[in-house]
């Protein structure tokens, strides 16, 4: 079966790499690059779905095809709240198995592309001085440069310098740029 899967992906032009256990996928240096991984519900020593919950608890992040000749519905429904995101039975189309890699790939990138953008963000908000940090906390609240001022007990032309200083290190175009950076600043921190 791992043969006949790897031919499949090879005819279409996948880079393919396949392993006869878990412990050698775990050992495996993983390169850096989008992937999906296609795994049995019964493996040699555990299940699927426990390797599934130990690739989420080692932070290994690969969006997962669920393949096997003795699914059931719970199984199943496990796997997908598991976060799989595909789960199909022996016999399978071949076209299905493809769909669901091609998927995963596209999910891959885009979690990749998703979590670079969050690193260059945060690195720019580590750029900030702790004042540049209030002020821009309170800019993207919604607060006017007066009342920052205010708040903060500075100048409005202090809070208006730190403010271009902000724009300028977080490479905001725009207010609604610098409120976007900050969510999604503030939602990276509240998953982490």
């Amino acid at each position: 079966m791992r043969e006949s899967i790897e031919s499949l992906l090879r005819s279409v032009g996948h880079s393919v790499r396949s392993f006869a256990s878990a412990q050698d996928f775990m050992r495996a240096d993983r390169r850096d690059a989008p992937g999906c991984l296609i795994l049995d519900i019964r493996l040699p020593g555990r299940s699927g779905l426990e390797f599934q919950r130990e690739l989420a608890n080692s932070d290994v992040h690969l969006p997962i095809v669920f393949i096997t000749g003795h699914g059931d519905v719970p199984m199943s429904v496990a796997a997908m709240k598991a976060g799989a995101i595909e789960f199909l039975n022996k016999p399978f189309r071949d076209q299905d198995l493809l769909d669901a890699v091609h998927r995963g790939l596209e999910l891959d990138r885009d979690r990749r592309s998703e979590a670079a953008m969050l690193a260059e963000l945060s690195q720019r908000f580590e750029s900030l001085t702790p004042r540049e940090r209030e002020v821009m906390a309170l800019v993207a609240a919604g607060r006017l440069n007066k009342q920052i001022a205010s708040d903060l007990a500075l100048s409005e032309v202090t809070i208006k310098v730190h403010r271009a200083q902000v724009m300028r290190k977080m490479e905001a175009k725009s207010l609604p740029d610098l409120v976007r950076f900050a969510d999604r600043l503030a939602h990276d921190t509240t998953k982490s």
